[in-house]
């Protein structure tokens, strides 16, 4: 199991290094080319939302995006330290329920970005406490197909 770990401050410039750097390692996985723009979108949504709840919630410490290369799927997980009044947990396919009430932990530019990501992406798992959340999204890989 391959690992790449990006670490980057909550700036939005820095969303699209990321993006550039999740596409490059998932293409090398063995990723397929049809579904790297869904992949660079999703982590695009994904690091937008980490770095929109870090800034809201003046979190200095940097946004998490781990790369997870594995014999039959390529995962990639995005993690904030913006805490959260009420734990959320979904998964595959329903990010979260948009249009969630307050209370249950959504707003509604989060529930858009979780919308949107689970639009892009068929497995989907988002969590969050009072620590923080992560995102992880995974894909199905060819073996053999991988790029040196």
């Amino acid at each position: 199991m391959a690992t790449v770990e990006l670490l980057f401050s909550a700036l939005p410039e820095h969303v699209r290094t990321a993006r550039l750097v999740a596409a490059a390692v998932a293409r090398r996985a063995g990723v397929d080319e049809a579904v790297l723009d869904e992949l660079r979108l999703a982590v695009g949504e994904a690091c937008s939302r980490a770095v929109g709840l870090h800034i809201s919630h003046g979190v200095a410490a940097p946004v998490r995006v781990v790369l997870i290369e594995d014999e039959k799927k390529f995962s990639i997980e995005v993690g904030d330290d913006a805490p959260r009044p009420a734990p959320v947990s979904a998964a595959s396919g329903a990010a979260h329920r948009p249009g969630s009430a307050p209370d249950e932990g959504g707003d509604g530019e989060d529930d858009m970005g979780l919308a949107v990501i689970s639009g892009l992406v068929d497995d989907v798992e988002v969590t969050a406490d009072e620590t923080g959340g992560l995102i992880r999204m995974s894909w199905p890989t060819t073996p053999g197909a991988a790029v040196s």
